[in-house]
């Protein structure tokens, strides 16, 4: 192979600059790019900026300045590991006088900063890497194959949102980006915690620890015998079962969260509703009208009764006692109450509880 002279043309562009990166001397560069030594003199060295976990792409565009068709192939080399770059090419000829372009791919992991085995004992953790980009081709009628190298930068460099607060003169520092990183992942989950506060007292949301002591703001008392999810939706409808408390609403909307049994609230026929709720009206003994031994008795009579009726499909299952205890807590204390659990099918037996005190 030999050196190529003026065949091709080749141009670097970085999706992603950092705004300072260091130097060999110490002192940073006046723009974001300088030139490099290549042997047609003007390729340009760019510093390419990856951040943990996020794509960052160098284009490359190589122009045919012969008169012949060329083959081209690019390899990727450097002191980084090579897992990180992927070469992207729309082809691998070019036309005389026409141009192509490649992308070479970079990405790093999200976890590069946290992971302690990338740096041993003494040794500083490598933020600055070499690329050496190797532009093969070969000319189409001759067979003769050339080569032409170029060099750039790759800066690894974590986001750093305090920089936003700091005059641009400061940010041309690459050292001060990285030592604001240091308090900013001490200070910033406190922030995230503040801006999502609203999140931690939403039962729906808040962290499981969290559940006693938003139950305990509405003094209700956990079930065990529910999933945390329910747990969830009842502390965050407590206040609304209070209101309604010895109603049939009440006692409709706790079942059903309790059971996960549909509220059927667009029925209008009460015995096809899932939970269905009945009460027993009747006159009783009143003087003057009623006749003892014929329309009335005195005694075994059950003025304030009413009956809950539960259907769900076949094959799901009714904690009883859950439900037992669900209506002892919402029913008035001298209302008595019948309860038939009934799934909607032919083929399952009906269990029917009746409680007659």
């Amino acid at each position: 192979m030999k050196q190529s002279q003026q065949l091709i043309s080749l141009q670097l562009t970085p999706m992603q600059i950092p705004e300072a990166v260091p130097t060999a001397s110490g002192q940073q560069p006046a723009a974001n790019w300088v030139k490099m030594a290549s042997t047609d003199g003007t390729s340009l060295k760019r510093n390419l900026l990856l951040r943990p976990g996020e794509p960052s792409e160098m284009v490359v565009q190589v122009k045919n300045m012969g008169a012949r068709p060329l083959g081209l192939n690019l390899q990727v080399q450097g002191d980084f590991p090579q897992e990180w770059c992927q070469v992207g090419m729309e082809g691998s000829q070019v036309l005389p006088g026409q141009q192509m372009e490649a992308v070479l791919y970079f990405q790093i992991a999200a976890d590069f900063f946290e992971r302690y085995t990338a740096v041993g004992k003494g040794e500083r953790l490598k933020l600055d890497y070499d690329v050496r980009l190797s532009v093969h081709w070969q000319e189409a009628n001759t067979g003769v194959q050339h080569i032409e190298e170029v060099k750039f930068h790759l800066n690894i460099r974590p986001h750093s949102l305090y920089l936003n607060f700091l005059p641009m003169i400061y940010r041309e520092v690459d050292f001060v980006g990285r030592f604001l990183k240091v308090f900013e992942q001490s200070f910033e989950p406190c922030v995230h915690t503040l801006d999502s506060l609203w999140a931690y007292l939403d039962p729906l949301t808040a962290p499981s620890g969290m559940l006693p002591f938003l139950a305990q703001w509405v003094a209700w008392q956990p079930t065990v015998q529910l999933s945390e999810a329910q747990q969830r939706l009842l502390i965050k409808k407590a206040m609304e079962i209070y209101r309604w408390r010895g109603t049939r609403r009440g006692l409709r909307l706790y079942l059903h969260l309790a059971t996960g049994l549909p509220l059927d609230e667009e029925m209008g026929n009460e015995v096809d509703k899932h939970i269905c709720i009945t009460e027993s009206f009747s006159r009783g003994l009143v003087f003057g009208q009623a006749k003892l031994g014929e329309d009335a008795i005195i005694g075994g009579g059950r003025p304030f009764h009413f009956t809950v009726r539960l259907h769900p499909e076949y094959g799901s299952e009714i904690d009883e006692l859950l439900v037992r205890n669900v209506i002892e807590q919402e029913k008035p204390a001298f209302c008595t109450y019948e309860l038939y659990i009934e799934p909607r099918s032919s083929e399952y037996v009906i269990t029917s509880v009746t409680n007659r005190n």
